[in-house]
């Protein structure tokens, strides 16, 4: 198996960035007493998220999902998400966040093409391939904020049960305020190996016989690029009613993924998704 020059940099990048957020951390200075009251120790944040979005990644065919939204934030120290995973900043000093993250990547029905949050629509393209089990992640991120405008982060994080791969996330973000508005906009890439991509992308030989497509072999590299947004609308006085998030993404399947028989015949490069996720915070000390 060959792997992708891109992952170990991207590892390396991470390793490197340690150093010098503790050198951010040991000299910072002592903060005058004063200011503004302190955030609260815990937030929990539980919503909803319905989003129209292909039914597999690669699928030409949409489906309807409902995912649930469910946040627990300790100070600005722990979180734990559906979508974000669980993971603690260790180091969390002048605009860095580094530390361990954990994550779980649902898995995928041959018979639908959809993860376990399915509410109607579909893929048959998949039937022959076999279920993808549950798949945990586990690895590191490093996160650099130099403004309160911008958020530049990475991941890289293996695979357990449902792939054994290596992955790796890269993402830029603009965030800002527009009246009772927030928005954001941001690019993102993922990178992984050949272990990865062959579960989700690849054709064995026993899969190719089943569904009637030749075997193909996915090699490493960069899985997918694309571009998202967000406008995020707060509900009552400081959003005391909850908010309402209004999200959409476009990504492009890269060779990696998209040179597999699977794609080119039964799948599409152009991911499009959106979503519209309502949610509300507990707060307590």
């Amino acid at each position: 198996m060959t792997r992708s020059p891109l992952l170990p940099l991207a590892a390396a990048a991470l390793l490197l960035a340690l150093p010098c957020a503790a050198h951010a951390q040991a000299a910072r200075p002592m903060l005058p007493s004063g200011g503004p009251p302190p955030p609260p120790t815990w937030v929990l944040t539980v919503g909803i998220a319905p989003i129209v979005a292909p039914a597999w990644q690669g699928s030409r065919d949409t489906a309807f999902s409902v995912f649930p939204d469910l946040r627990v934030n300790y100070k600005d120290t722990a979180f734990l998400s559906v979508q974000e995973g669980l993971g603690w900043n260790a180091i969390n000093q002048d605009g860095w966040k580094i530390g361990p993250i954990a994550k779980i990547r649902f898995g995928r029905r041959e018979s639908t093409g959809g993860s376990p949050f399915l509410i109607t629509g579909g893929s048959t393209a998949l039937r022959g391939f076999g279920d993808v089990r549950l798949a945990g992640e586990f690895g590191g991120f490093a996160q650099y904020s130099p403004n309160r405008r911008v958020t530049l982060r990475a991941e890289v994080r293996q695979g357990t049960g449902g792939h054994t791969g290596l992955v790796a996330d890269t993402s830029a973000r603009f965030s800002d305020q527009a009246g009772k508005f927030r928005y954001a906009l941001g690019v993102r890439a993922t990178f992984a190996d050949a272990d990865y991509t062959q579960v989700y992308f690849g054709v064995s030989p026993l899969q190719g016989a089943r569904a009637g497509l030749a075997p193909f072999r996915t090699g490493s590299g960069l899985v997918s690029a694309g571009v998202a947004g967000s406008l995020i609308r707060p509900l009552g006085e400081r959003g005391r009613l909850g908010a309402i998030t209004l999200f959409t993404g476009y990504d492009r399947l890269a060779d990696a993924a998209a040179s597999s028989t699977l794609i080119r015949e039964r799948g599409r490069r152009d991911q499009f998704s959106v979503g519209l996720a309502y949610g509300y915070r507990f707060t307590w000390n």
